[in-house]
């Protein structure tokens, strides 16, 4: 269990870090975001700017809280990500379910239209966030080199979490004029 928590650690770490970072790192970022959550439509409009806040500085604290080596903090840093984590499953199967065609700004600025993915991706995200908290409570200290191998894991995991959006474009189907080997459709082989 100790290597699960490890894991966990260094997956919703590095998760909630780049999340954070992509939506501060600069003014139009932010202000990014803060239209990705009132197009959501979940939050009434009084209270987009401060659930936008919110959710930054929850994310911030989940990245705190996952550094300090502490098994309390550990412990209440899962029960913040988890908690965040099911908010966020919820308020995009919402706007999933109306149809609403707000870009995923979940890392930053982006193009991509929140989809079932990104509700799949908050639900797993949020069961390793409950997982890492009981680990965390049953956990003894675990070995150096089992450590550091379930804590690369969790960053591989989280690096690909954090591309999910391009990972799962190498997989869409690509518009018919480029299947056929042009980008013109008016084109002719010889």
């Amino acid at each position: 269990m100790e290597y699960l928590a490890v894991g966990a650690r260094a997956l919703l770490g590095l998760v909630f870090l780049v999340s954070v970072a992509g939506k501060v790192v600069g003014r139009s970022a932010y202000t990014a975001f803060v239209g990705s959550v009132r197009s959501l439509g979940v939050v009434p409009p009084v209270l987009v700017r401060p659930v936008a806040r919110t959710v930054i500085a929850g994310e911030a604290t989940v990245c705190v809280l996952m550094a300090v080596p502490v098994r309390g903090a550990a412990t209440a840093g899962f029960l913040i990500a988890a908690a965040l984590l099911a908010a966020f499953t919820a308020g995009v199967a919402s706007a999933v379910r109306r149809d609403a065609t707000a870009p995923c700004h979940c890392f930053g600025p982006s193009t991509t239209p929140l989809g079932t993915p990104h509700v799949v991706r908050n639900a797993v995200l949020c069961a390793a966030a409950v997982a890492g908290a009981l680990a965390v409570q049953v956990s003894t200290t675990a070995r150096p080199g089992g450590a550091l191998v379930a804590g690369a894991a969790g960053l591989l995991a989280g690096a690909a979490v954090t591309q999910l959006d391009h990972l799962l474009a190498l997989f869409r189907p690509l518009p018919t004029a480029a299947r056929a080997g042009t980008a013109d459709p008016h084109h002719r082989s010889a």
